[in-house]
């Protein structure tokens, strides 16, 4: 009996001892559970931050690879675009999230350094095309004033009236030519091609008039107060720059329309007003025709167009170049004015009309009249041998302290008029024969009917008075043949005549 209960107390106490050990382990494992769940969470939250980082970064490749196709597909082309259109935007970044940040930035220094690179490749091929026209534009210059010359001599040695009517139309469409090739030869760095001497600036305006089509329908009013020229080496680039400008109005304008041009002079200079009622311009295309005629350092050919308009750039090319200013408005008769302005200290000068008189053709400026109210008591000069006194320097217009000329007779009564100065110097000859007896009064010269004006002649009536001085030169020497001898006081003297080309700057169309 006392066996059980020991038994009993022993499992008792192993079970005691169980119930203990299952009880740590029971904790243990609890303890052991709880971390992994934690530990779980933290694995789960670490996975959770890396799905997200992930997909970040793939939204942000994924941007990075859309603005760069963006930048290939659209940003690019626009800067193409603007680099030969300055008024085309260049888009920005297609995500405007993106704009300040390192890609913005990295691309934009993509788009400079494309820029910078096209723009230098562009001044080099542009370099190089206009290398090649110059060369090319040249001979074909030298080759045009070689047949030029050729039509002249072929002008004075033919006299059938047929044939000088088919060289005159020749030489007037060698000189459209010979427009065209100088033009775009002063775009492409060349100069003019000519060089003259000083001219008076109302021949230079004729001359040219005279080298476009159209140019009966110029009207020139010549204001000019004194025998203004121009010095040589600015002569024959005047002459370009009205014949680009005169050429425009005559273009822009209705072919009924008439083309004022007017000569006026100022105390610094000299100027010349082209006016005309053609269509015009917008605000853009007069800021882009000021732009141009200003005379910009560099000058490509793409930005002239295609085909290229090489007037306007050429303008201000010889602008920049000879120290002269143009400038273009709207016009009062609806169309534009360019006026192109002459400073007279470097470029005019004055000269002697004795010496190197005006054109045939050339406009005379109009005569001051009297006061109103009062009649005209200046007697007209007497001849006088005396030459006059050769002007050549530029005083800027003053021709109110000019003093009267030695020889001129006055009476008391014109001493009170205004002072009258004589544009030119009478002709002996022709004066000898009517010269008033000693003593005799001179007729006043406002007692004097003016003559009428001659009416504008047509280029058929031009080219009908040519052929006649052609048959009336034919006729001259078939009866000069007709004798046995030359008289040396007139024989050749048709041959000696040297014709004025009508096209040149001292000659004149209309004649």
């Amino acid at each position: 009996m006392t066996e059980i209960p020991v038994a009993l107390t022993v499992i008792l106490s192993v079970g005691t001892a169980a119930a203990v050990a299952l009880a740590f382990l029971l904790a243990r494992s609890r303890g052991e559970t709880k971390r992994l769940r934690k530990r779980s969470s933290t694995l789960e939250r670490d996975l959770q931050t890396a799905a997200g980082h992930q997909a970040a970064l793939t939204a942000r490749v994924q941007g990075t690879e859309a603005e760069v196709r963006h930048l290939a597909g659209a940003r690019l082309p626009d800067l193409t675009a603007a680099l030969a259109h300055p008024n085309v935007p260049v888009r920005g970044p297609l995500d405007p999230a993106v704009a300040g940040s390192e890609l913005d930035r990295a691309l934009t220094a993509v788009l400079d350094q494309v820029g910078d690179a096209v723009a230098k490749e562009r001044l080099r091929v542009d370099g190089a095309a206009q290398a090649a026209m110059r060369g090319a534009t040249t001979t074909i210059q030298a080759l045009l004033y070689q047949l030029q010359t050729r039509l002249q001599l072929m002008q004075e040695r033919y006299d059938d009236p047929g044939i000088a009517e088919d060289l005159l139309a020749a030489d007037f469409l060698n000189e459209q030519a010979l427009r065209r090739i100088q033009s775009t030869a002063v775009v492409c760095g060349a100069w003019p091609g000519l060089t003259r001497q000083n001219s008076h600036l109302s021949d230079i305006v004729v001359g040219a008039m005279s080298r476009l089509s159209g140019y009966e329908r110029v009207q020139i009013a010549n204001q000019l107060r004194d025998p203004v020229g121009v010095v040589a080496r600015a002569v024959e680039p005047v002459a370009v720059v009205l014949t680009e400008l005169i050429g425009n109005a005559l273009h822009f304008s209705h072919p009924d329309l008439p083309v004022p041009v007017t000569l006026q002079q100022g105390n610094r200079g000299a100027s010349v007003i082209i006016d005309d009622a053609g269509v015009g311009m917008h605000t853009d295309e007069l800021a882009n025709a000021r732009h141009m005629m200003a005379g910009p350092d560099t000058v490509l050919l793409t930005e002239l167009g295609d085909p290229p308009r090489t007037g306007l750039a050429a303008v201000g090319q010889l602008v920049r170049q000879y120290g002269f200013t143009t400038h273009v408005e709207a016009s009062p008769y609806g169309g534009v004015r360019a006026i192109v302005h002459i400073p007279g200290e470097p470029l005019l000068t004055l000269l002697d009309e004795v010496e190197q008189p005006m054109s045939a053709m050339a406009p005379l400026p109009p005569t001051t009249p009297p006061l109103p109210g009062r009649t005209s008591t200046q007697h007209a000069p007497a001849p006088s041998s005396a030459p006059l006194e050769p002007a050549t320097d530029w005083v800027g217009g003053a021709s109110g302290d000019t003093a009267p000329a030695t020889g001129s007779a006055m009476t008391e009564d014109a001493e009170s008029e205004l002072p009258r100065r004589r544009r030119r110097r009478p002709d002996p000859e022709a004066g000898a024969g009517i010269a008033p007896a000693p003593g005799a009064q001179a007729t006043p010269a406002a007692t004097t009917e003016p003559e009428a004006a001659a009416p504008e002649a047509s280029p058929e009536q031009s080219a009908e008075r040519w052929a006649a001085f052609q048959r009336g030169t034919s006729s001259g020497r078939a009866a000069a043949d007709g004798g046995s001898a030359e008289d040396p006081a007139h024989g050749g003297a048709a041959d000696d005549h040297h014709l004025a080309d009508p096209h040149s700057a001292e000659g004149n169309p209309l004649a």
